[in-house]
């Protein structure tokens, strides 16, 4: 089998997900993807019809977002007409996905040169979601709107699967607060720094006027004092009738564990943000990378997939990390940074519990909370952040993951290559 280099990676920063508040909200989606594409063109002098493929994560594939997102984006970028693109969608696992299938073309010997990322404007589909609640209709792309599935497999609102299995951990409001607060921290800490330059690049518009080049949605001025008073936000919605039936998303819940009581911890200061961005990581082979003048940054060691229970939906990754690991044939303590994605506190709280963690190595820029998740692109994001950081303290090896929904997490192991 062949390798896997990791060329490149961008993103874009992340502008904040409501329409009328974030600068990047008036924005087509392809425009975001585009700049990414564009980016990787320009910095590495890439010869773009032999790009074999550009395989993009959106999960939201309505309305601006359809239509296969990477191809339209490829052709809005300039990209020559032989390139290709394919969009899928693996929910918040997307990103981590699509790096994943463009490593196992190129490590199979098929393709030599792949474009992976995504998109998530979730300025649109915040929108859309919330028309949909308010009209009956079901959850957008969860099982709750097919009757049959829901006997089976009964699914909630991620907010309340959160609220739900720090309820079944012992986990308090307080420690997850503590988890948010640390993200900000971090987050503030690694854009004083300059951490995330290398990956950034600004979204301009077609006259070449910046519209933004910095994070938009931190709040380094937070205070544990400021997230002890702010009210849990699924508390209202878990008993919200989502359907013409009158399901709720708490009875989703107590359908499989009937005598758990759920309690509200989770809200705006610790779970993740609500934000418009994209990210791009560029691959190649060995042999394209050799006689093409790439330098490759990173290689892709192993990758994995796993389920779960689709009722608590968050708790894959634990799994997802043991694989990996297994397939690397590495321990945990050969890890030297771990990305774990902050969808909500819980899931990167109980993930450093429960493969007992050194905190010191695990998202040492901040996650999700501080600087937000656009669904389909986060894993890209992740993957560039963590060969970034492997560069900048001369560390080897990097584990991503992150929790989907349905009860899925993607997994990536990556080695630093180089000085």
């Amino acid at each position: 089998m062949g390798e896997a280099y990791i060329i490149d990676a961008v993103r874009t920063p992340r502008g904040i997900g409501k329409q009328g508040k974030g600068a990047l909200a008036d924005l087509h989606p392809q425009h975001l993807a585009a700049t990414v594409l564009k980016a990787l063109k320009e910095r590495n002098n890439l010869n773009t019809a032999e790009v074999d493929d550009v395989i993009w994560s959106t999960s939201t594939q309505r309305g601006p977002q359809g239509g296969d997102l990477g191809r339209m984006a490829a052709l809005d970028a300039g990209f020559d007409v032989k390139a290709s693109g394919v969009t899928l969608d693996r929910f918040c696992g997307g990103g981590i996905t699509a790096v994943n299938f463009a490593a196992a073309q190129i490590m199979s010997g098929m393709e030599d040169l792949v474009i992976a990322g995504g998109t998530e404007m979730m300025s649109l589909t915040a929108a859309m979601q919330q028309e949909d609640m308010e009209s009956g209709k079901p959850m957008l792309g969860m099982g709750s709107g097919n009757p049959r599935l829901n006997v089976s497999h009964p699914q909630s609102h991620q907010g309340v699967c959160g609220d739900a299995i720090a309820s079944m951990e012992g986990i308090t409001r307080e420690e997850l607060d503590a988890l948010g607060l640390e993200s900000q921290r971090k987050a503030a800490v690694a854009i004083a720094e300059g951490r995330f330059d290398k990956s950034l690049v600004p979204v301009t518009d077609d006259d070449g006027n910046v519209i933004l080049d910095r994070e938009e949605f931190p709040r380094p001025q937070t205070t544990a004092e400021g997230l002890a008073s702010l009210k849990p936000s699924f508390a209202a919605l878990a008993d919200m009738p989502y359907n013409k039936s009158g399901d709720t998303f708490r009875k989703q819940i107590n359908l499989r564990y009937p005598d758990l009581e759920i309690q509200h911890f989770h809200h705006a200061g610790n779970s993740s943000g609500v934000v418009d961005g994209a990210a791009a990581v560029l691959l190649a082979s060995k042999d394209y990378a050799e006689a093409h003048g790439l330098t490759p940054r990173a290689r892709i060691v192993a990758m994995a997939n796993v389920g779960d229970d689709p009722t608590l939906m968050l708790n894959a990754p634990v799994p997802a990390a043991k694989k990996v690991l297994a397939k690397a044939g590495l321990t945990k303590d050969d890890i030297d940074l771990w990305e774990i994605n902050e969808a909500f506190a819980v899931v990167a709280e109980k993930f450093i519990r429960d493969l007992d963690l050194d905190r010191s190595k695990v998202n040492v820029n901040g996650g999700s909370i501080a600087l937000g998740h656009p669904i389909g692109a986060t894993g890209a994001i992740l993957i560039g952040t963590v060969v970034d950081e492997l560069e900048r303290q001369g560390k080897r090896y990097g584990l991503v993951t992150m929790c989907a929904a349905g009860g899925m997490a993607p997994a990536i192991i990556v080695e630093r290559i180089g000085a």
